[in-house]
């Protein structure tokens, strides 16, 4: 028994320091959940090159380190929109790294095609949802993201061919929505993704920053162009970032996969990324769940197209609703904005 107890007490104190590492990483429990990876400063670039630098400033890995970008992708927010920009993240990786900013639809938080999801536990899943209806992504306490489902339903099919049009993005008593226009024929110089906040629409400059920021109360809210068209970054303070571009069905596609869409009528629609930030761990919605910790996803694995049920547990009355069956989100009493 001597000698058994000092064993037992060296793994008592690993597991203590683990747990204690655990902490003090701030370690999220699920990817894009890490409140720490953008909580940065920055600090003057590196002479002679211009790479820019952060100062981490978030209790973790990172904390109290600075972080200088790659010479290949020297700013977070490249002139010519075309190139990489620089990636700093604070977080459990504690790099910087130069990445395309767009929408990695491979990875964690995307919603793209006729909509494939990538969860917040690593699983792929198709959720079809129905043409013209409203189903709500996230729902959390502070934090409340639907999307809108255009389709199409060909001859001698049972069910509709699906894709996200639009996403309305609700918090504290502010709404910001974004949507692909409806268009005839795609052209990739037109931008087709329109921009509303708390109903209005919002112009997003083409020049300098190439952004739109605003107060949502304690929220600092921006807008930013990450090309000459159809493609942007969206980033509210303390809730998420994400990534969104505009594309159409394209002609092989809809050859390919028989989606039989008029020759009138692009089904141009959304590609997205969230990277969410302090989701609690009773988040709901057809993405969110997927973030809580020891989510199990239900689908069914080593199949081509792995289905999320759920249609009647996430259906909300419209794009702006917060009430379905699962919804954590509730709205300031008496608020209310017109569908449009």
């Amino acid at each position: 028994m001597g000698l058994r107890m000092p064993h037992c007490l060296a793994a008592l104190l690993v597991a203590l320091v683990a747990v204690e590492a655990m902490i003090v990483m701030g370690a999220s429990h699920s990817k894009g959940n890490d409140d720490a990876e953008c909580d940065y400063q920055l600090v003057s670039p590196v002479g002679g090159t211009g790479q820019e630098r952060a100062f981490c400033k978030g209790k973790g890995a990172c904390y109290y380190k600075t972080l200088t970008c790659p010479a290949e992708c020297a700013e977070r927010k490249p002139k010519d929109k075309k190139k990489k920009g620089c990636f700093i993240n604070c977080g459990t990786k504690c790099e910087a790294t130069c990445k395309r900013r767009k929408p990695d639809c491979d990875g964690y938080g995307s919603v793209c095609y006729d909509p494939r999801f990538v969860g917040g536990d690593g699983a792929m899943f198709y959720f079809h949802g129905a043409k013209g209806g409203d189903f709500a992504l996230v729902s959390d306490k502070n934090l409340h993201i639907n999307a809108h489902f255009i389709g199409t339903r060909p001859a001698g099919r049972t069910r509709d061919y699906t894709w996200v049009q639009a996403v309305s993005i609700m918090f504290d008593t502010h709404t910001l929505d974004l949507a692909a226009k409806k268009v005839s024929k795609w052209d990739d110089k037109i931008d087709c993704l329109a921009v509303r906040w708390n109903g209005e629409i919002i112009r997003i400059p083409t020049s300098g920053e190439a952004e739109w920021r605003t107060n949502g109360g304690d929220r600092e809210v921006v807008v930013e162009r990450t090309d000459d068209a159809n493609s942007m970054k969206v980033s509210v303070k303390g809730l998420l970032e994400l990534d969104v571009k505009v594309t159409p069905i394209g002609k092989e596609e809809n050859i390919v996969h028989n989606y039989q869409v008029p020759d009138n009528d692009a089904f141009a629609h959304l590609e997205t990324q969230f990277r969410f930030k302090g989701l609690t761990d009773q988040v709901e919605g057809v993405l969110g769940k997927t973030y809580r910790p020891g989510y199990v996803s239900p689908v069914k694995k080593g199949v081509d197209m792995p289905i999320m049920g759920g249609e009647d547990k996430y259906s909300t009355a419209s794009l702006h609703s917060t009430v379905c069956e699962a919804c954590k989100f509730q709205r300031p009493t008496g608020y209310e904005i017109s569908a449009y």
